[in-house]
């Protein structure tokens, strides 16, 4: 069989393949558009999470109003645990489409169209332009990827250049003189480091296949070079932004993989509940049509053997499929070994699966044309494509939202930025559901140069002093509060009673609210109406309240709170823990770090007066370790070791800073001061030991393996003591008080 003969997916007078590739990502993004338009949905955590992000690198490119370029480091730390170069072209596109969330959706357009592109040229040169066009289209009627394409998530650029890595690595794998070539190899390295540059989780679809062409790549000699060159050059691409962020990335993946796997139950790696989590979602995710197509293909081939490398012999294939049952295979495998499951993990494995299906339907198309001829079997096969568009059309009006209710969160964000103007503003949002969240309420906020932040806490009891005393604005709600219900209603009570807050307003504004409802009850029928009327009684009772504080704040202020914190960091791990445990929730109650302006001023005045004063240096020291500034930090480290000579722990801190900036040898200089006495303590002899294996001395494994576990022992006991059983509920045990300072705090 020819490969000219899969000719139904070329209409009468079309026969450029370019042109119709074209034509499907138009339709496409105007599918998405109306789509858009229609939904009335608000973006939920992790869109708005992502959304922001884009803002925030648009912003430090000069792109959007609001920000500047803040310096290289600065800069990297914009992306303290997901790489940034989605965010980099997201921010870059919003500065041309607009910031509002339809307006910023159409840079997914352009990220499906790469995709599109990518499986028209991967599925062309595997078999044929007709094998492309079909990935294309396939991959365009998607229920799975259809989703994505409206979703403010990373999952499909992620999806778009993971495949366009895997393509560009195999064009660079093929045997000479298809392959191996040096513009290849450097064009594979850029496309894996792109891919990864996007997010981390890529290493999970990369890892097999890079693998394999990198062990065949070292047997052959001429291809070494291109090996080391291509390794050389992803690492030049990564390592700046994981070199700043390490440390986040680490703690951020943990709790989004462990973490959260845990709390939702999801089955372990390896078992069997693990590796069938994904195939069991393929039929909901690529639809039934396609497969059930492919299905009668594949049957086609076991049964005929239809399929062959031989030109000539049946549905003639290029070479280039064992790769890609090499991609398939392994990427699934990596993808169920990650503890945390979700639906939308598995997308980037979808385009390999739909060039899979192309080449079966292609199968099934060429059978039917010697049953049916070529004009019958081209209706039937485009009659298959539109059953399959019209399930995936039914499944996007399914998860629209199409309720008129305006939404409350954004009226009361922009009422907020009315009466607030562009002042930098912390907005804590108490209650904790899809919709209204401080990630969403942080991308409105900041919408046209805003500098309004939503930010949470409260979900904890220990919290609760901390947000009656400091917070300003508060976002309280009637109804569902959401995760962590138990705990936030009982603070959102404490706030309703206390009377330093007046509540300021109720959304959504009554006269709004009461037209949506006559609206929606005018479209429906008498039956509807009912319903319509239930419906509206339940959102009453979700309606979102504004609160500010009126009366003065008690107890002592976040800048004097860190003083305080910062002092304790001389007492060791008892200190660290109590630091580690509170500055969190301080963060989340001024999330434009105020504080630190107040601190810096301060500290400055009490060194013009005692160029010793400890609580000045520890304040400074502690600041520059929390901006990540290593000179900063070890200027103070070493002033407050020259001020408390005695005191091990500033020099344990400057180890400590120097090997998060990779730097074993400065480290280990600086831990020789220490007494063998000192060296004793489980901390100081973890870092001891740390420093020197990472400084070449790797005879010291088995001693790091035992020092490390006794300084995480001794961290968790000391964090275990945060929450005295002396204490009461909802409040933390404080911290040392020192002496009276001069200078506006009543720490010293």
């Amino acid at each position: 069989m020819a490969r000219s003969r899969s000719s139904f997916l070329v209409p009468l007078g079309f026969s450029n393949p370019w042109l119709l590739l074209l034509c499907i990502w138009i339709v496409a993004t105007g599918a998405d558009r109306l789509w858009l338009a229609v939904d009335q949905g608000i973006p939920a955590w992790d869109p708005a999470d992502y959304l922001n992000s884009a803002v925030d690198h648009g912003r430090a490119l000069g792109l959007l109003p609001g920000g500047g370029w803040p310096g290289l480091q600065q800069f990297l730390h914009l992306s303290p645990k997901i790489p940034p170069m989605a965010s980099l072209v997201n921010g870059s596109a919003m500065a041309i489409t607009g910031e509002l969330p339809d307006q910023a959706a159409w840079v997914l357009a352009l990220w499906h169209g790469l995709l599109l592109l990518v499986l028209f040229l991967w599925g062309k040169a595997l078999h044929s332009p007709a094998l492309g066009l079909l990935a294309a289209l396939l991959a365009a009627l998607t229920p799975a990827l259809a989703l994505l394409r409206v979703e403010f998530f990373l999952d499909l650029p992620l999806t778009a250049t993971t495949t366009m890595a895997l393509w560009l690595l195999w064009r660079w794998q093929r045997a000479s003189p298809d392959g191996g070539q040096y513009h290849q190899s450097i064009l594979a390295a850029l496309g894996v480091a792109a891919a990864i540059m996007v997010k981390q989780s890529a290493l999970l679809v990369l890892v097999g296949p890079c693998l394999w062409a990198g062990v065949s790549g070292f047997q052959q000699r001429h291809r070494s070079l291109q090996v080391l060159m291509g390794l050389a050059l992803i690492t030049a691409v990564i390592l700046p932004w994981l070199h700043q962020n390490w440390v986040t990335t680490i703690g951020g993946t943990h709790r989004a993989v462990l973490q959260s796997a845990a709390a939702e139950g999801d089955p372990p790696p390896l078992s069997l509940g693990s590796l069938l989590w994904y195939p069991r979602l393929w039929q909901q995710q690529l639809g039934v049509v396609p497969p059930l197509v492919a299905l009668g293909g594949l049957a086609m081939v076991l049964h005929k053997g239809l399929v062959s490398t031989r030109t000539g012999d049946g549905l003639n294939c290029r070479r280039g499929w064992p790769w890609l049952l090499i991609c398939t295979l392994s990427g699934w495998f990596f993808i169920t070994l990650s503890p945390n499951k979700d639906g939308r993990y598995i997308a980037p494995l979808l385009p390999l699966l739909l060039l899979w299906l192309s080449l079966f339907w292609l199968v099934f198309a060429e059978r039917l044309q010697m049953w049916l001829g070529r004009y019958c079997s081209s209706a039937l096969m485009v009659t298959l494509l539109m059953a399959a568009a019209a399930h995936t059309g039914a499944r996007r009006m399914g998860a629209m939202e199409t309720t008129a209710t305006p939404k409350a969160l954004p009226q009361l964000v922009r009422f907020l930025r009315r009466t607030t103007g562009d002042a930098p503003i912390t907005l804590l949002v108490l209650p904790g559901s899809a919709h209204v969240n401080e990630h969403t309420a942080t991308f409105y906020g900041r919408l046209n140069g805003g500098q309004l932040l939503g930010r949470s806490l409260g979900d904890s009891p220990a919290h609760h002093h901390l947000v009656l005393d400091q917070a300003e604005w508060i976002v309280l709600a009637n109804g569902d509060q959401g995760h962590h219900s138990a705990n936030v209603k009982r603070l959102s009570h404490a706030i309703r009673q206390d009377g330093r807050f007046q509540k300021v307003g109720s959304w959504p504004e009554e006269q709004e609210s009461r037209r949506a409802g006559e609206q929606e009850s005018r479209r429906a029928g008498e039956q509807e109406s009912r319903r319509a009327g239930e419906q509206e009684s339940r959102r009453a009772g979700e309606r979102l309240e504004l609160w500010r504080r009126a009366g003065p704040e008690q107890g002592i202020t976040i800048a004097e709170r860190f003083v305080e914190l910062a002092q304790g960091l001389a007492d060791g791990p008892v200190g660290l823990a109590r630091f580690m445990e509170q500055i969190g929730p301080m963060h989340q109650l001024d999330g434009h770090f105020l504080y630190q302006d107040q601190v810096h001023a301060w500290s400055g005045q009490r060194l013009q007066t005692d160029p010793h004063a400890a609580d000045a240096l520890w304040s400074l020291a502690a600041m520059a370790i929390l901006n990540r500034s290593v000179s900063s930090a070890n200027h103070w480290l070493l002033l407050l070791e020259e001020a408390l000579p005695h005191n091990p722990w500033p020099t344990a801190y400057r180890a400590a800073v120097f090997l998060t900036n990779w730097q074993a040898g400065p480290a280990k200089q600086a831990l020789r001061s220490l007494t063998p006495a000192q060296q004793e303590e489980p901390l100081l002899r973890a870092l001891v030991d740390l420093a020197a294996t990472l400084g070449g001395d790797l005879p010291r494994l088995p001693a790091l393996h035992r020092s490390l576990q006794g300084a995480i022992e001794q961290v968790q006991e000391a964090l275990s003591e945060e929450l005295s059983p002396d204490t009461p509920e909802g409040e933390l045990s404080p911290a040392p008080t020192r002496a009276s300072g001069n200078h506006g705090f009543s720490v010293e």
